[in-house]
């Protein structure tokens, strides 16, 4: 009961954490305007993400034998991907519209991990048994691979190395900044899979391998596909 109330504690000061990385991010970087801020986008942004991560994190428990329901982080991010390019195209929305929420993507996963950390081996989002020094007893006394923070940490360092280049008025970064911190996302959960205990899917690679492998692909072709950055003599940065 305690991990669990540590989780939804985090869990509050990681949104608290997005929601206030993106209100900076927008006043220090001039970003192209879309209508990621209507109403109807917003619901289906929120919607997408709350029904990927169930789906996907229950996916997950079932494939490895675990009952109960779960929620996933990476499911959340494949939801609201899916949701949001659905409604863009029923809406008629032709720009890109996920600039903004690179900082904030990233500054929750790397503060919500911290909350799973915190919550114990009932939390199933625990690595596998390790001797390394770092180790972690979650509570079976076994000690085992911090993933949690491993992933954290992860994310914290694309965060720095992306406020560092949207400050140094790197358009690149500026205007394709959520895919590369999705993408980002995708090749470092990839990496963590091999020491997590899930129940594999296809051969040796779990759930989150496949979704991993599906994000880094959106990721590489919104970035390949997209326009030309603004003209230097436009400052991103304010």
């Amino acid at each position: 009961m305690t991990g669990t109330l540590l989780h939804v504690g985090v869990d509050v000061i990681a949104w608290a954490a997005a929601v206030l990385s993106l209100l900076w991010i927008t006043r220090a970087v001039r970003f192209p305007p879309t209508r990621s801020g209507e109403l109807a986008y917003v619901a289906a942004l929120a919607f997408g993400a709350g029904l990927g991560a169930v789906l996907f994190g229950t996916a997950n428990l079932w494939l490895s034998q675990q009952a109960g329901v779960a929620r996933s982080i990476e499911g959340a991010i494949a939801g609201a991907i899916i949701a949001v390019e659905l409604y863009k195209r029923s809406a008629g929305i032709a720009a890109r519209t996920g600039a903004r929420f690179a900082l904030a993507l990233a500054v929750g996963v790397a503060v919500g991990r911290i909350g799973c950390f915190l919550s114990g081996i009932d939390d199933f989002t625990h690595g596998t048994p390790t001797s390394l020094p770092w180790g972690h007893d979650f509570g079976d006394g076994t000690p085992r691979h911090p993933v949690q923070l491993y992933e954290s940490l992860a994310m914290a360092g694309f965060a720095a190395v992306y406020v560092l280049s949207v400050r140094r008025r790197n358009l690149f970064v500026v205007e394709n900044g959520f895919y590369l911190a999705v993408g980002f996302y995708g090749v470092q959960r990839f990496a963590w899979e091999f020491i997590k205990p899930y129940g594999t899917l296809i051969g040796p690679f779990t759930l989150f391998h496949v979704l991993s492998v599906a994000i880094v692909a959106y990721a590489l072709v919104m970035i390949a596909t997209a326009p030309s950055p603004r003209s230097v003599d436009d400052p991103a940065v304010a």
